[in-house]
């Protein structure tokens, strides 16, 4: 049994040998952009506190600090990690799909590139909105909240592990149609599953959307309806690529099956 198992394994290897090896020069890389890059994630809480710092008094005097020593140091390390992740997720894509493009057909071997660009262009589109669109609302709410009596004194070192749990969130959330693709190309779903998973789906959303953003009702529904909205895209996507049978050729199907099986019990006995 090891002896078959043993070429996957070995192709395991390499494909994540790859992987790390990208992502540690993508870090060496990120490292040296880290000052932009932490402005750039630094940018939607500044903003939050010059929003609640004109309505409070006690607000203007909010600031983001560190208390650690080395804790500036640390926070490029982390901001440089969860850049490099990002910078190296197209070749990490492309290790995935090589490892399991051997049990392929030669037709199905040919959407590497669509594999590799959607799983990319979702994530990064996860990433904006959760930028753009969700950490606005959820910074302003949360700072915003108890500033009349408190002076809100931010320590970077959380803020960018709250960030980048916010980021990875919604990039991967966003993967779900690409998922639900290289799935349905692989047969072990169809679009009538889907469907028929769809109000169990619709809880695990919510789920994920209240343990992946801020504890509050607004930014947990912005996670959950684009989910709920994404879900519904990956149901054409599947029904595109892999449609269930109509359902006559399954009943069909399971006539032949009990046929089959009572023929075998009656030579078995």
């Amino acid at each position: 049994m090891f002896d078959e198992i043993k070429p996957h394994l070995i192709e395991l290897r390499k494909r994540l040998a790859i992987s790390v090896g990208s992502l540690i020069v993508m870090f060496f890389v990120m490292f040296y952009f880290h000052e932009p890059i932490l402005e750039w994630i630094v940018a939607p809480l500044n903003s939050a506190l010059l929003e609640v710092g004109k309505v409070s008094l006690h607000a203007a005097d909010g600031m983001v600090t560190t208390n650690q020593v080395g804790g500036a140091f640390f926070v490029a390390l982390k901001v440089s990690f969860f850049a490099a992740i990002v910078g190296a997720l197209p070749i990490i894509l492309a290790q995935i799909w090589a490892f399991v493009a051997p049990a392929l057909y030669a037709n199905e071997k040919k959407m590497v590139l669509p594999f590799i660009l959607g799983g990319t262009i979702m994530f990064a589109i996860g990433v904006l909105f959760a930028y753009y669109v969700v950490t606005p609302f959820g910074f302003d709410f949360l700072i915003a909240f108890g500033s009349f009596k408190f002076t809100p004194l931010i320590n970077i070192e959380d803020y960018v592990g709250f960030f980048t749990k916010i980021m990875f969130g919604f990039g991967i959330a966003f993967e779900l149609p690409v998922f639900a693709y290289f799935l349905a190309l692989l047969g072990m779903v169809n679009d009538r599953q889907m469907i028929d998973f769809f109000r169990y789906a619709i809880v695990i959303i919510f789920i994920v959307a209240a343990l992946l953003t801020p504890p509050d009702v607004l930014t947990q529904l912005l996670m959950a309806l684009p989910l709920t909205i994404l879900y519904g895209a990956s149901i054409l996507i599947v029904r595109a690529v892999n449609p269930a049978p109509p359902i006559e050729e399954e009943d069909e199907n399971d006539d032949e099956e009990d046929a089959e099986e009572e023929e075998t019990k009656k030579i078995e006995n």
